[in-house]
């Protein structure tokens, strides 16, 4: 496992390089030696933030966590990312994907799903075109955190969802 690290707004020390190879690499036991794992880490005022960015043919694991110490920061995406991948390798015995990225004895040890993902309702509507702005409003006279829509713009589907700090952020898929 190649582990790739960065600062945004922060030197990368050598205690800190230290203690994120310590950490991430204990998640060195689920990946093949050529899984590149990306590390950002960076600072907001007073804000520590760690992000870990793990691409897997077509899925993408990851996980970012802030507190005021980079170190507190540091250990909480790794128990993050070990939990995401419990769940994450249930599916991929059930639909045999994806699975050359991990080591063979990670994807042959069984996991308890403590958190097995439920959908308990489906709910179906018109997608009617319209502006991302638009989107947005509708958003936010419905009281939800994203919004589902047809680009007026691109007539393909979008979805625009709530930030941190009143923004918003608009997904589009790729051609």
């Amino acid at each position: 496992m190649k582990i790739v690290i960065s600062g945004k707004n922060i030197d990368v020390t050598e205690g800190l390089r230290t203690a994120v190879q310590d950490k991430i690499g204990k998640l060195e036991r689920y990946f093949t030696p050529e899984t590149e794992v990306q590390v950002t880490l960076s600072v907001e005022k007073d804000r520590q933030k760690i992000e870990v960015t793990i691409p897997v043919k077509g899925n993408i694991i990851r996980s970012e966590q802030v507190s005021s110490d980079m170190y507190v920061s540091i250990d909480l995406v790794e128990e993050v990312i070990e939990r995401q991948l419990k769940k994450y390798k249930n599916k991929l015995v059930d639909q045999k994907q994806a699975s050359n990225f991990f080591k063979k004895e990670y994807i042959e040890k069984d996991f308890m799903d403590e958190e097995e993902v439920k959908i308990i309702r489906t709910k179906k509507f018109d997608i009617k075109p319209m502006y991302p702005e638009d989107a947005c409003v509708q958003m936010e006279l419905l009281g939800h955190s994203f919004f589902v829509f047809n680009n007026a713009e691109t007539e393909q589907v979008n979805v625009v969802y709530k930030r941190k700090g009143n923004t918003y952020g608009l997904i589009e898929p790729e051609v």
